[in-house]
């Protein structure tokens, strides 16, 4: 025989009816939101990103990851209004603490009353294509704070650490106020050093113990680290990874020498002194001239890479093509001359 279990509560009469109507509802509005945003001009849409509006920011930056044709009205739109905000770049080996310390360099820049950005690159789930989002659970601490946008970013197969869409997104995060825009990329491995073309300065993390510091030097990450950082200093190695460190920062023929600094970001310790060599960096890059140079470059790269990505939606190799080249009756720089010749 059936009996109620102790503590079982019968849902009053009507009541799955209301829930059911209320998530109708709900469901409804948000259909209606989405609707009108997408029937939003790019002035409007430009507009309300500049006010401040998140949930117009995130749109903005879903069409320029997804290539919507609009997205470079909307671009073009915002262009004007970016106002050149810091762009700091955070990358290093899986493990290093990536997330940690752009979660506490969030703190410390809103301790000084900036607005801070984070565009966090995630490797690209292989059954939805988005982020994986394990960024975002570790800045759960800035999910309420109105000064903060966090974004997860998916590689979607992109190379060198970063998303395609990363340098139109920083452009977008810039016209919407943020002073302080943090990216984060993916673990990288030997050759991914492409942060260093799309910040101002970037910060390099390693973590004693893990070889990081042979890795570094076999990978050519030292020549575009302004400022390494030895995260997780409580482990027993830490004093020999510095050491190493500074011995093959010693050897760099760049006028800046990238200062080693020791961190254990998830109790805050050595936070500090990461901020006052990033704003060190910051300070020459402008005395310097070096702000400018690496901002036009950036520049330079980006239009390069929206050329390259035009000519590779124009350019169809025909059949005919493919076919003689594969037959060997010609090669491949003729038949690229060829294809070019006919475009």
């Amino acid at each position: 025989m059936w009996r109620r279990r102790p503590g079982f509560r019968a849902a009053a009469p009507g009541s799955a009816l209301k829930e059911s109507a209320l998530n109708t509802e709900a469901t409804l509005k948000a259909e209606a939101t989405l609707k009108a945003e997408a029937t939003l001009k790019a002035g409007d849409l430009a507009e309300r990103v500049q006010s401040g509006d998140a949930r117009a920011l995130a749109r903005v930056i879903s069409m320029i990851e997804n290539g919507e044709p609009r997205s470079r009205s909307v671009i073009k739109e915002l262009a004007p209004l970016a106002s050149g905000a810091r762009v700091i770049g955070l990358t290093g080996s899986p493990g290093a603490g990536k997330s940690t310390v752009t979660s506490a360099l969030v703190t410390a820049f809103r301790a000084r009353g900036e607005r801070a950005a984070v565009l966090a690159v995630d490797p690209t789930s292989p059954f939805s294509g988005g982020a994986l989002l394990g960024d975002r659970v570790r800045m759960q601490e800035h999910a309420t704070d109105p000064g903060v946008f966090i974004r997860s970013m998916g590689s979607r197969g992109q190379l060198g650490g970063l998303a395609a869409a990363t340098p139109q997104a920083v452009r977008a995060l810039d016209a919407a106020g943020f002073g302080v825009i943090l990216v984060e990329t993916v673990g990288v491995g030997q050759a991914e050093v492409d942060i260093a073309s799309a910040a101002d300065t970037t910060a390099v993390l390693v973590a004693p113990g893990m070889g990081d510091s042979i890795q570094a030097a076999k990978a050519g990450v030292l020549e575009v680290a302004d400022v390494l950082v030895v995260n997780k200093a409580d482990r027993p190695e830490t004093q020999r990874t510095v050491r190493d460190l500074r011995q093959m920062t010693a050897m760099s023929a760049s006028p800046w020498k990238a200062p080693v600094v020791t961190t254990i970001a998830v109790s805050g310790e050595g936070i500090d002194e990461l901020m006052r060599q990033l704003d060190r960096h910051w300070a020459w890059l402008a005395d310097s001239g070096e702000r400018e140079r690496r901002r036009l470059e950036r520049a330079r790269d980006e239009v390069t890479a929206m050329a390259f990505g035009v000519l590779r939606e124009r350019l169809a190799v025909p059949d005919e093509l493919a076919a003689r080249v594969a037959s060997g009756q010609l090669g491949p720089h003729e038949a690229a001359d060829e294809l070019l010749g006919d475009l």
